[in-house]
């Protein structure tokens, strides 16, 4: 097969075979992303925040 070809039939099944998400489908991705992420960041943060002091109280102790 060649480029133009190619090209031809992905532009073909890009229009008539796949199905796109609405505006509303959208907006909620991106909404359910954006918590996921947040949530997320918010734990690592914590245990990031928890390792820390659990470090500092073993080298409190060490010296």
């Amino acid at each position: 097969m060649n480029i133009k070809g190619y090209l031809k039939e992905s532009y073909t099944e890009l229009i008539h075979k796949v199905t796109w998400p609405t505006w509303s489908e959208l907006q909620n991705s991106g909404t359910l992303v954006l918590v996921t992420t947040l949530i997320i960041a918010l734990i690592v943060a914590a245990m990031d925040f928890v390792f820390s002091r659990v470090m500092e109280f073993i080298y409190s102790l060490l010296y």
